[in-house]
């Protein structure tokens, strides 16, 4: 017997993981998230075309320094649980670990056993490439990462992870354990946000005492901007938990993905009466609004739907922000945050900011004195294997 939400009520129908290949399995793979959530109101369908371009080396750069296997659960036949397993070599030699990830976990929100029965085939096949440790969730993508454990209300934003509440348990439940929380804050016009007198006085005082300007990307220099934009994440960002070299073909995929999506001020660089740009800030439409009414399609009339849209989108994430190590602690994220409000400040406007490591503390102050409210709270877990 079948609950509504996927989870199996008997041991009726012998349950079994298999590797899933390309061709029919690898649809199955893609499709389960449709099956899973058909009935779940928080659930966003991903873009159809995005998703099933993830899961292949060809279409996703991200693949090209990785090994990974995907696996389904069957019960009589049919797919009820997924689960991807990866090794990326980049990250092996940047953290000095040996660690593989596993992503893309589903099955059904009471199934126990096909939860141990996915992370343990996830394990395994980690484990036999010379790996010691497992984490995840990770998905494919970068800064997707991590299980919502609070804040599964409202929908999540563009390019953020989503997973029933019963999911703890069941990672929990096999062994895994925390390793590191990402927290997220939304600001909202709506609900009477506005940016505190102090910081606003704090901002006007840093942009003159280090001569800062804050500018708009320059699409007609396109290439040439997102080449500083890469070198600034990395420069910025390298020290951070988690987060490995993006190569240069990953960061023109994304441009690519990105660019029909932004405008010039959501992509803003801060700079230095000498003319170097030493931070950024990159906010995204949050198409899930739309999405969630084209049930992830663009055909026949999803592409219309989407163009006539975005530009009428008041919910956004802000997807980056980094310092240049040199300007860090001197409050240019506050500066560049509030930039960023005032480009695109309107009575109907909100923003989550998405992700902030939980003892990234520069950062974390910085939110906190803007006056955003704590909205959700994802975990990386991992275990020794």
């Amino acid at each position: 017997m079948r609950d509504s939400t996927g989870g199996h009520g008997g041991a009726d129908k012998a349950a079994a993981v298999r590797p899933a290949r390309r061709g029919r399995d690898e649809d199955k793979f893609f499709r389960l998230p449709w099956k899973l959530y058909r009935d779940d109101p928080m659930w966003v369908p991903p873009l159809r075309s995005s998703a099933r371009g993830e899961l292949r080396p060809e279409t996703n750069a991200f693949l090209k320094h990785c090994d990974y296997e995907l696996f389904l659960l069957e019960r009589g036949g049919k797919a009820v649980g997924r689960i991807a397993a990866l090794v990326d070599r980049v990250a092996v030699q940047s953290w000095g670990r040996k660690i593989g990830m596993f992503g893309y976990f589903e099955c059904g929100r009471n199934d126990r056993e096909g939860a141990r029965l996915l992370l343990g085939a996830a394990r395994d096949w980690i484990r036999s490439q010379g790996m010691s440790v497992m984490r995840g969730p990770w998905s494919f993508v970068p800064q997707e990462w991590g299980l919502v454990i609070e804040g599964f209300n409202p929908e999540p934003v563009v390019m953020a992870p989503y997973n029933p509440p019963e999911y703890q348990g069941h990672l929990e439940a096999f062994g895994l354990k925390k390793a590191k929380d990402l927290l997220c804050w939304e600001f909202s016009m709506p609900e009477g946000y506005r940016v505190p007198d102090r910081i606003l006085k704090l901002t006007d005082s840093i942009a003159e005492r280090y001569g800062i300007a804050i500018r708009n990307m320059d699409f007609s220099r396109f290439d040439e901007e997102v080449a500083l934009f890469g070198r600034l994440s990395m420069d910025s960002l390298e020290s951070n938990w988690g987060i490995t070299p993006m190569t240069a073909e990953e960061i023109k995929d994304m441009a690519r993905d990105l660019r029909a999506l932004v405008k010039p001020e959501h992509v803003l660089f801060a700079r230095t009466a000498e003319g170097k740009d030493i931070a950024f800030a990159l906010t995204i439409p949050d198409i899930n609004v739309i999405l969630k009414k084209t049930r992830g399609r663009m055909l026949p009339f999803g592409w219309a739907r989407l163009l006539w849209g975005i530009p009428r989108l008041r919910r956004y994430r802000m997807f980056a922000l980094g310092v240049d190590r040199e300007y860090k602690g001197k409050g240019v994220d506050a500066l560049i945050y509030r930039a960023m409000w005032d480009r695109m400040a309107h009575p109907e406007l909100t923003m989550e900011v998405n992700y902030v490591l939980e003892d990234n503390y520069p950062m974390v102050n910085a939110i906190t004195k803007l006056g955003a409210k704590p909205s959700r709270r994802y975990r990386v877990y991992e275990m020794e294997i």
